[in-house]
C-alpha cells in the first residue's frame, strides 16, 4: 500500500510538469521503475499504459480551457502513433537507452534556442508565419513517437520544443496540443508493446498507481497552462529541457559528481532570477496595456 501511495504521487507530480509544460511525464515515471531494478521494456510498457488514460485525461483539460488546435491535433496525430508503434516493437527486441545521447543533445540546442528566441527575438515572434505542412509534421510526429516508447518517454521533449522553435507558436496553445495528441501515442505505444511482450509482462499494479495520480493533476495542471503568461512558460519550458537533458548527456561523460552539482547549481542561480525577471516584465506589460486601454476609452469620451 505504501509503494502504491509513493508511485500515485509520481503520477501526480509527473502529470504536473507534463501538463503544465508539455514534457515530463513519461521520463519521471520511467527514471522511478527503472530505479526499482524493472527492465527498459517493461517500465516503459507500464508507463505507457498509465498514459493512455491520463493523457485523455489532460487532453479533455486542455480542450476545456482552450488550449488545443485541433488543426495542429490533427496533423500530429497519424505519424505519431506509427512512430510510437514502431518504438514499442524496436524497444521489445532492443534497447532504446543507446540513442539518448543523441536525442539529448538535440534537445539542449532547441532548449538554447528557445530561452534565446523569447528574450531576445520577441518581434520576430510576432511576424506572419508560413503554415506549417506536413512534411514538417509527419518526421516531427514519427521521430517524437518512436523516440517516446523506445526511450521511456520523448513526445512531449521533441514536439513541444520543435513547435515551440517555429514562429508565430503560442505556447499554451502548443503544449495543450502536444498533451491532448499523446493519447493517440500512447495507446499505439500500448498496443505495440502488448504484441510484442504480452500483457503479462506489463505491471498493472504500478501503472494503476501511476495512472491514478496522472488523473488527479491533469486539470490543475491544464489551468496553470491557461494562467500563466506566454513569455514565463516559455523560460520555464527552455530551463525545463536544459537542465534535463544535459543531466542526461553528463552521465555519458566521467564527470565528478561535485563538479556535476556545481554546473547544476550555476544553472539554478541564472534560471530561477531569470524567470523572475520576465514575470516582472510581464507584469509591466499588463499594466502598460491596462493603461493604454484607460487612455484611449477617456479620450473616445
Amino acid at each position: 500500500m505504501e509503494r502504491f501511495l509513493i508511485l500515485a504521487l509520481v503520477g501526480l507530480a509527473a502529470q504536473l510538469v507534463d501538463g503544465s509544460l508539455g514534457m515530463g511525464y513519461g521520463l519521471t515515471s520511467t527514471t522511478l521503475l527503472l530505479s526499482a531494478g524493472i527492465a527498459p521494456a517493461i517500465a516503459s510498457a507500464s508507463v505507457h499504459m498509465a498514459e493512455v488514460v491520463t493523457t485523455a485525461a489532460s487532453g479533455m483539460s486542455h480542450r476545456r480551457f482552450g488550449n488545443v488546435d485541433k488543426a495542429m491535433l490533427k496533423k500530429l496525430i497519424i505519424p505519431g502513433s506509427i512512430g510510437a508503434f514502431a518504438g514499442a516493437t524496436f524497444l521489445s527486441n532492443l534497447t532504446g537507452n543507446n540513442v539518448r545521447l543523441y536525442v539529448s543533445s538535440f534537445l539542449l540546442c532547441l532548449g538554447l534556442y528557445i530561452l534565446a528566441r523569447f528574450l531576445f527575438l520577441q518581434d520576430a515572434r510576432k511576424q506572419n508565419p508560413k503554415p506549417l505542412t506536413n512534411r514538417f509534421y509527419v518526421p516531427l510526429g514519427f521521430v517524437g513517437g518512436f523516440f517516446d516508447a523506445s526511450g521511456g518517454g520523448g513526445w512531449g521533449p521533441i514536439a513541444t520544443p520543435a513547435l515551440l522553435s517555429q514562429k508565430g507558436m503560442e505556447p499554451r496553445m502548443v503544449i495543450g496540443t502536444v498533451a491532448a495528441s499523446e493519447f493517440a501515442v500512447a495507446a499505439s505505444a500500448t498496443i505495440g508493446f502488448m504484441i510484442s511482450l504480452g500483457p503479462s509482462q506489463i505491471n498493472w499494479l504500478w501503472a494503476g498507481a501511476i495512472m491514478l495520480g496522472g488523473i488527479i493533476a491533469a486539470p490543475f495542471a491544464a489551468w496553470i497552462v491557461k494562467s500563466l503568461p506566454t513569455r514565463v512558460l516559455a523560460v520555464i519550458v527552455s530551463g525545463m529541457l536544459i537542465m534535463t537533458n544535459l543531466n542526461a548527456i553528463l552521465n555519458y561523460t566521467s564527470i565528478s559528481a561535485s563538479a556535476e552539482k556545481f554546473i547544476f547549481i550555476v544553472l539554478i542561480v541564472i534560471w530561477i532570477p531569470l524567470t523572475g525577471y520576465m514575470i516582472q516584465k510581464e507584469r509591466k506589460t499588463k499594466i502598460g496595456k491596462q493603461i493604454t486601454i484607460k487612455t484611449k476609452e477617456k479620450t473616445s469620451y
